[in-house]
C-alpha cells in the first residue's frame, strides 16, 4: 500500500512537472510608452487573447519604452538572439538589413493603415520570408500616411522644405526628405520631443497617431498633409518572435500563436494606428495649430520630386540582384487591391 502511494505521488509529480514544462512566459519588448496606441490597443489585447486561447498556458510580460535596455535599433537583434521573446519594431531602424521591405516605404504608396497593412502582409508572404528567416513573424504592418509637423510658419509649398532640418524614421524616408530639399536627420521616434524642444530639428514626419503620446502638438505650430488617396510615406513595422522560442513550443501552443498571426493580425495593428490618428489630430486642433492641406497641383509637384527616390531604390536593388521594379509594382498593386476593399 505504501509503495502504491509513493508510486502514485511520484507519477503525479512527473505529470505536474510535464504540464508546467509546457507552460511558457514570453517577454515582449518595444520602444513606446504603454499608453501609446499600439502598445495599449494592439500588443496588450493580442497578448491577452493568446493567453485566453491557450488556456492560460502562454503568459506575457510587457516591457514598454525599452525597459529591458538598449536603444530602439537593438530590438530586432534582441529578438533574433533570444534576449527577449517578442519585439515590436521598425526594420528601418537597422538600415540595409531588410532591403526588400523598403518597397513598402516608397513615396506616395500608402492608403490608410489597415488596407496597406493587409497589402504588406500579402507582400511578406510572397516576397519577404527569406529576409525574416531568423524570426517567427506574427504580423507586419504600417502606420497611416505620415505627414509633416513643423515649427513656425510651416510647410505650404515645396520650396518651404528647403534647408529645413526634418527628422525621418528610416533610410528611404530620409532619402525622400533630401529629395524634397530638406536636411534629413535620422532618429527613432522616442527622441523626437527632445530634438524639437532643443531646436535640433525644425520638424518631423510621423503619423497623427504617435503625436499624442509624444505631445508633438505642443512642440510645433503646423501640420501639413496632402491631397489625393495616397499619403506622403509610411513606415514598415514587424511584430517578431524569436524563432527558437517558437520552435520550442509544443504543437498545440504553436497553433495558438499561428492562429493569432498573419494578415488579420496585421490588419488589426494597422487599424489601431488609423484609429489613433483621431485623438492626435484633435490634440493639434485644441492646441490651436494650423492644419495645412496641399492642393492637388501642389501635391503633384511633390510626387514629381519624390519619383527619383523610387528610381534610385530600384537601381540599388538591381545591384543586389533583386528585381526592385517588380517589387515596387507589386506593392502598389497590393495596396490598390486592399484599398479598394477598405471603407476608410
Amino acid at each position: 500500500m505504501l509503495r502504491a502511494l509513493v508510486l502514485g505521488a511520484a507519477l503525479a509529480a512527473c505529470m505536474s512537472a510535464a504540464a508546467s514544462a509546457q507552460d511558457v512566459t514570453l517577454k515582449i519588448h518595444q520602444f513606446l510608452p504603454a499608453q501609446a496606441e499600439v502598445p495599449a490597443n494592439f500588443i496588450k489585447p493580442w497578448a491577452d487573447k493568446v493567453t485566453k486561447e491557450s488556456g492560460g498556458r502562454i503568459k506575457f510580460e510587457l516591457y514598454p519604452s525599452m525597459q529591458l535596455g538598449g536603444k530602439p535599433p537593438a530590438l530586432i537583434d534582441q529578438a533574433r538572439d533570444g534576449v527577449v521573446d517578442i519585439v515590436w519594431t521598425l526594420p528601418g531602424y537597422t538600415p540595409g538589413r531588410f532591403p526588400k521591405t523598403e518597397a513598402f516605404e516608397l513615396p506616395f504608396l500608402p492608403a490608410n493603415g489597415e488596407a496597406t497593412s493587409k497589402a504588406f502582409a500579402e507582400f511578406y508572404d510572397k516576397h519577404l520570408q527569406d529576409e525574416y528567416k531568423d524570426f517567427k513573424i506574427i504580423a507586419v504592418h504600417v502606420h497611416s500616411p505620415g505627414l509633416l509637423h513643423v515649427k513656425g510658419d510651416g510647410v505650404r509649398k515645396l520650396e518651404d522644405m528647403q534647408g529645413k532640418k526634418m527628422r525621418g524614421p528610416t533610410r528611404i524616408v530620409n532619402k525622400l526628405l533630401e529629395a524634397l530639399g530638406a536636411v534629413p536627420v535620422g532618429m527613432p521616434v522616442p527622441a523626437v520631443p527632445e530634438a524639437l524642444s532643443k531646436g535640433v530639428i525644425d520638424g518631423t514626419v510621423i503619423p497623427w497617431e504617435v503625436t499624442t503620446p509624444l505631445k508633438v502638438a505642443e512642440l510645433v505650430d503646423t501640420h501639413t498633409t496632402f491631397s489625393g488617396d495616397r499619403g506622403l510615406y509610411t513606415s514598415a513595422f514587424v511584430f517578431a518572435m524569436n524563432k527558437a522560442k517558437y520552435d520550442s513550443l509544443p504543437d498545440n501552443l504553436k497553433k495558438v500563436i499561428d492562429d493569432n498571426s498573419g494578415i488579420e493580425t496585421s490588419a488589426w495593428a494597422g487599424r489601431v494606428m488609423d484609429e489613433g490618428d483621431i485623438p492626435g489630430e484633435k490634440a493639434a486642433e485644441a492646441q490651436g495649430n494650423e492644419i495645412i492641406v496641399l492642393d492637388e497641383a501642389e501635391t503633384a509637384r511633390w510626387k514629381e520630386k519624390a519619383a527619383g527616390v523610387e528610381k534610385a531604390w530600384i537601381a540599388e536593388m538591381k545591384e543586389k540582384g533583386v528585381d526592385g521594379a517588380a517589387l515596387a509594382e507589386d506593392a502598389k498593386a497590393l495596396v490598390a487591391k486592399y484599398a479598394g476593399d477598405s471603407k476608410n
